[in-house]
């Protein structure tokens, strides 16, 4: 919604045979990144006795990722325990494509089509000095919200972040459940992994071999071991979140919105079991197999490799 604009909205609600016609309560969130529009909650109140309205409707009063990467991303997501991936498609490539109509038909990966580029111009970065546009980075904060509302009454946890970032939620959770409760927003610290340079492990660690990747479009994040020093006041704005979704009302990239304050942050000591660094190496023996066979199932890569 554009933020400088106040518009009055109105609710149509058909229920029982009757319709019912209301005020709608607009709120815009307050994370837009300095973008004109920003993502808005349209609120329409429920008449007494119509739990469940028959119809809705508001109106107004007069991944750049590769095929490779989203393999490796998607197998080590069910390596640690997710059972679905909610994707939302801006384009993709032909390569892509491929990989993610084999998850669909597998039931791992629900494609949302998510073209607001039709309506806005949107940006492609996060913010308007790096890219200028309307709109946040593709509309990456209503599509964190649609994930939230969309998963609410399907997930237990919902973590909101990117194919290339990964959270262990598997064997942490009874921790966090245990020591935070379970109604809660688990904040976790961000690192970076730099993908521009390739350095070998500490030894008597070494890198699997994985040649046959070599033709086959992407980067092998199993090679990718260092990350950058956090920064700790840079928390707030470099931290990846897992949420239940039946406790969050409004998100936004790295934080709740809605209810405020309602995310702990998890201390480091707890954090065994973030994947960063070389622990990811623990999983090639899995990871590895896994991501060879999509490869050749999709035609990225040939039967014989």
């Amino acid at each position: 919604m554009l933020r400088s604009e106040r518009v009055k909205l109105l609710c149509h609600l058909h229920c029982h045979h009757q319709l019912h016609v209301s005020s709608a309560a607009v709120r815009i969130h307050g994370d837009h990144f300095r973008f004109r529009f920003g993502t808005a909650d349209i609120l329409c109140p429920v008449p007494s006795g119509c739990e469940t309205p028959a119809y809705v409707a508001v109106t107004a009063a007069a991944s750049k990722n590769k095929g490779r990467n989203l393999v490796q991303s998607l197998e080590m997501l069910q390596l640690l325990g997710v059972s679905r991936v909610v994707v939302y498609k801006t384009n993709c490539s032909a390569d892509v494509q491929r990989v993610l109509d084999h998850y669909s038909e597998k039931g791992l990966v629900e494609v949302i089509p998510w073209s607001l580029s039709k309506y806005l111009n949107v940006s492609r970065k996060a913010s308007p000095q790096q890219s200028p546009g309307d709109l946040h980075y593709f509309g990456q904060i209503p599509a964190l919200n649609d994930c939230l509302y969309r998963s609410m009454y399907r997930s237990r946890y919902v973590a909101l972040h990117d194919p290339d970032e990964l959270i262990l939620p598997q064997t942490l959770l009874p921790l966090l459940k245990k020591k935070y409760g379970a109604d809660r927003c688990y904040s976790f610290e961000n690192n970076w992994i730099p993908m521009e340079f390739e350095l070998p492990p500490p030894k008597p660690s070494a890198l699997p071999a994985v040649d046959q990747w070599q033709n086959v479009s992407g980067v092998n994040i199993l090679a990718h071991l260092y990350r950058e020093p956090f920064i700790p006041s840079r928390r707030k704005h470099n931290a990846k979140i897992l949420v239940n979704p039946r406790a969050v009302f409004a998100t936004s990239v790295h934080r709740v919105l809605q209810p405020p304050k309602s995310c702990i942050w998890v201390d480091r000591k707890l954090e065994k079991q973030l994947i960063y660094e070389g622990r990811l190496l623990g999983y090639s023996g899995h990871l590895i197999p896994a991501v060879n066979a999509v490869l050749k199932q999709t035609g990225l890569l040939p039967e014989s490799a």
